[in-house]
């Protein structure tokens, strides 16, 4: 692969990511990280919640409120995407903003932070080898999530 394609084919696992968390599809978004670790990193707890493979991973997506359409009610805004390639090594970082509008709220961000990914190509395929998200800032996510905003139920 050229360096544009592997920057592609990052770049295209973010937006994937992004694009099936907004449709509600956490099933497939949790299969991105069969063979990752999916962190959530607050200041002075560098592993505030982790979640390891796909199971894990999607018994923490599906702690998100789903609305009447099926989905969240959210837009994951992907920006300032740096990615570096070293042979079948890659890492990235990337700005996250989450927008959401339902009955009860108008449109407005949620939470606003970074994801900082590392990546692993095999047989010839980019797969995420772990996401850490950090950096967040929270608006009101009565209307996003289940738990109670302290550690998600299943984190290690």
């Amino acid at each position: 692969m050229t360096d544009f394609e592997d920057w592609h084919a990052i770049e295209t696992l973010l937006m994937t990511y992004a694009e099936h968390i907004d449709a509600g599809q956490f099933g497939q978004a949790a299969a991105l990280f069969e063979h990752s670790t999916y962190r959530i990193e607050r200041a002075g707890q560098p592993d505030f919640a982790a979640f390891k493979g796909t199971a894990e991973v999607q018994r923490f997506f599906e702690q998100t409120r789903i609305h009447a359409d099926g989905t969240p009610r959210t837009k994951h805004t992907i920006t300032n995407v740096l990615i570096d390639v070293d042979g079948d090594r890659a890492t990235s970082r990337c700005y996250a903003t989450v927008f959401q509008q339902t009955d009860e709220l108008p449109l407005q961000p949620i939470a606003s932070g970074r994801y900082i990914d590392r990546f692993e190509r095999v047989d010839g395929r980019w797969r995420f080898a772990d996401r850490a998200l950090n950096g967040f800032l929270l608006g009101d996510r009565s209307q996003h999530i289940t738990w109670d905003g302290g550690a998600p139920d299943g984190a290690s």
